[in-house]
C-alpha cells in the first residue's frame, strides 16, 4: 500500500514485556511514526521481581501499569491478544477480531509455561510467571498457615534455574516471617528444590552452581538434583523413584515459545527449539521483526537481551526510513545476577564471578537500571525503593481459595 509523503509510518508492537515496552517508548519520540502497542495485560511485568512479589514483596515492584509507563507519550495502547498474521497484506488480527494494519511490525510476545505434558502439573501446581500467579501463590500460603492453621511439611519448588533458585531461597525466609508475625505453632517444614538435570543452573558454570547450592543449603533448602517429575495429584508430587506429600508445588522448570508463531507457520521458520529464525536485522519476514524470547538468537530468554533487541530494532527502523545502511545485529552477552536469600547474590560477568553482599549490590543496581529502561528516572527510583517493603498477606486471606 503506497503512502503519501506526509503520512505517518505505522509501527505495531505486539507484546508488553521488556522488548515491546522499550521499543515503544523509544519509537514514540519520532514524530514521523504512529506507534501502537498491543498487550494482553494492562500492566508491565518486571520478571526479576516476581519471585519477590510471590514471597511478600509489594506488587508495585513487579507490576507497573502500562498507562503509567507511557504517560505523555504518543503511543496507542490496546488490550488484545494477537492471533493471526497476514504478512502479505501487512495486517495482524487480535482475539477481539480487530485488524491492525502496519508498515513495521515488532513481535515481542515472550514465552509461555510448558508443563511438558506431565499429568496433573497444570491443574495442581502454582505458576509465578505472572503477577496474578504470584499473588495466588501468596494467598495460598496464608490460607494454609494463618486461616486454616495447616502448614505443609514440604514446600516444593520444581526447576533449578534462576527463578527456582531465587524463589526457593526467598520462600523459607517468607514462611518464617509469616509464622513469627502470627505466632503460629508449626511442625518442622522443609523447602525442597527439585531439578531434573545433574546439577542446579545447567546454563551457568559449574563453579557458580556449586556456590549457589552451598548457599541454598545454608538457608535450609533441601536440593534434589537428577530428580525427574512424573506426575502431580492434589496432595502428592511423584518423582521417578519416590513421592513427596505436598499441596504446594511451584513449577518454574519449563517455558516454550509463544504459540502464535507455530499457529502462523506460513510466515515463520522455526528452529529446533521452536524459536523463530531471523535475519541480520532480526526480521522473520520483510518488515516483521521478532525480538526477545521468541527469536532464535544467542542469549534469547534474558530480559537484557530483549531490551538490547528492542534498541537494535528501533535503530534499524530509523535507518531504514532514512534510507541509510543497516548494520547487522550482534548479540551481547548479558550479566547474570541471581539473588539467593537476603543480601546475597551470585554474579557471572564474563569470566568474573562475585558472591555475597557485593553481588547483591550489583543486583540492586541492575534492578534500578532495569526500571529506568522502562520509565523515567524519578519513577524508576520510586519503584526501586519499594524493595525493602513487604505486604501483609493476610489482607488477602478473605479471598476465596483456589
Amino acid at each position: 500500500m503506497a503512502q503519501s509523503s506526509n503520512q505517518k509510518t505505522r509501527v505495531v508492537i505486539a507484546g508488553g514485556g521488556f522488548g515491546g515496552v522499550r521499543a515503544a517508548r523509544q519509537l514514540a519520540s519520532n514524530p514521523a511514526l504512529e506507534v501502537t502497542l498491543i498487550s494482553q495485560s494492562g500492566h508491565f511485568s518486571y520478571y526479576p521481581q516476581l519471585y519477590h512479589a510471590a514471597t511478600g514483596g509489594v506488587r508495585s515492584e513487579a507490576a507497573i501499569p502500562l498507562a503509567e509507563l507511557f504517560e505523555g507519550r504518543p503511543v496507542k495502547l490496546v488490550h488484545d491478544t494477537v492471533t493471526v498474521l497476514d504478512a502479505d497484506n501487512k495486517v495482524i488480527t487480535g482475539a477481539s477480531n480487530t485488524n491492525y494494519e502496519y508498515d513495521e511490525l515488532i513481535l515481542g510476545l515472550g514465552s509461555v509455561t510448558n508443563y511438558f505434558g506431565i499429568q496433573g502439573l497444570k491443574e495442581f501446581s502454582y505458576d509465578i510467571k505472572t503477577i496474578e500467579g504470584a499473588e495466588e501463590f501468596k494467598h495460598h500460603l496464608h490460607e494454609q498457615l494463618v486461616k486454616n492453621q495447616h502448614p505443609e511439611l514440604h514446600y516444593v519448588v520444581v526447576g533449578g534455574g534462576p527463578t527456582g533458585v531465587e524463589l526457593a531461597a526467598a520462600l523459607g525466609e517468607y514462611l518464617q516471617r509469616i509464622v513469627k508475625r502470627h505466632n503460629i505453632s508449626t511442625p518442622n517444614y522443609r523447602v525442597e528444590l527439585v531439578e531434573a538435570a545433574p546439577r542446579l543452573l545447567p546454563r551457568s558454570p559449574e563453579s557458580l552452581a556449586a556456590r549457589v547450592q552451598q548457599r541454598l543449603e545454608s538457608l535450609g533448602v533441601h536440593v534434589m538434583t537428577g530428580a525427574v517429575v512424573e506426575a502431580e495429584t492434589a496432595d502428592t508430587l511423584r518423582l521417578k523413584g519416590e513421592s513427596i506429600t505436598t499441596q504446594t508445588v511451584i513449577w518454574t522448570a519449563g517455558v516454550s515459545n509463544n504459540p502464535f508463531f507455530a499457529n502462523n507457520a506460513d510466515y515463520f521458520t522455526l528452529a529446533k527449539n521452536k524459536k523463530v529464525e531471523v535475519n541480520e536485522q532480526l526480521e522473520a519476514q520483510p518488515n516483521v521483526y521478532v525480538i526477545g524470547d521468541g527469536a532464535a538468537t544467542q542469549f534469547s530468554g534474558m530480559a537484557q537481551t530483549a531490551i538490547n533487541d528492542a534498541g537494535f530494532v528501533v535503530r534499524d527502523i530509523h535507518r531504514k526510513l532514512a534510507g541509510k545502511s543497516r548494520p547487522a545485529y550482534h548479540p551481547t552477552a548479558p550479566i547474570s545476577v541471581i539473588p539467593v536469600g537476603g543480601w546475597w547474590a551470585a554474579v557471572q560477568w564474563g569470566r568474573v564471578q562475585l558472591y555475597g553482599y557485593p553481588g547483591w549490590i550489583l543486583r540492586r543496581l541492575a534492578d534500578l537500571i532495569g526500571y529506568a529502561d522502562m520509565e523515567s528516572w524519578p519513577r524508576a527510583m520510586r519503584v526501586w525503593m519499594q524493595d525493602g517493603r513487604y505486604e501483609d498477606g493476610c489482607t488477602i486471606c478473605n479471598k476465596p481459595a483456589r
